[in-house]
């Protein structure tokens, strides 16, 4: 049997190289790509056509979400499996639309990221118990709210913006115009009903698609 090809993304080379350890160990297992931001995880899917793609959503710039969405634009077979620090019921919702076939959150045994990989390089769907948790509970208690609203860019946005990214700077990084940066973000700002700037901020962080330890400059006035 040929080896079941990976390409994993994450902008911290220790954090992937404990990754491929991990992975490596496994029979027939072999990582033959790496990425650091969502720009290079593109070029390097284009490239290598790994079988799975392990896919951090918290990367410099464009991140996960953005990512996810650019390579199954050019590969719709592409099965791309989010490890993430990211909880969030309404987050791990949006990386399944933007086209993602798991997710697994970085608090969860290895082992069950190996599973995940596993199942997803089958063509199935995977979710650890603590995420699939959380979006249980949201959707008995209806929490999702607005956010379900929100497209896949959409949310990449919003938390470029929550990150404190001017919309100039969003625009170059996602090769938009500053108009429809512009247009999106009175749209982002209507769904969610945010009266303000730092209120969409604070909207962004409540509903998790910002986590805490991610640097924040102050947000665009």
């Amino acid at each position: 049997m040929s080896a079941l090809t990976i390409m994993l993304v994450d902008d911290h080379p220790i954090v992937r190289e404990g990754y491929r350890r991990l992975l490596e160990r496994q029979s027939g297992y072999r990582v033959v790509a790496e990425a650091e931001t969502a720009a290079a995880a593109y070029q390097a899917y284009r490239s290598a056509k790994p079988d799975v793609v392990v896919m951090d959503l918290s990367l410099p710039g464009p991140g996960g979400l953005e990512a996810i969405r650019h390579i199954r634009q050019w590969d719709k077979g592409a099965r791309i499996l989010v490890f993430s620090m990211h909880q969030s019921a309404p987050f791990a919702l949006k990386a399944f639309e933007a086209g993602a076939a798991g997710y697994v959150t970085k608090t969860s045994p290895p082992e069950e990221l190996v599973r995940a990989v596993e199942t997803v390089a089958r063509g199935g769907r995977s979710l650890s118990s603590d995420i699939a948790d959380e979006i249980a509970a949201e959707r008995l208690t209806a929490r999702g709210g607005a956010f379900d609203d929100l497209a896949p860019r959409e949310v990449e946005i919003l938390r470029m913006f929550a990150s404190g990214r001017t919309a100039d700077e969003i625009a170059d990084q996602l090769a938009l115009s500053l108009k429809t940066v512009q247009n999106y973000h009175y749209q982002i700002k209507a769904k969610l009903g945010a009266r303000t700037d730092a209120h969409l901020v604070w909207l962004a962080i409540g509903g998790g698609f910002l986590l805490a330890e991610e640097p924040v400059r102050d947000p665009p006035r």
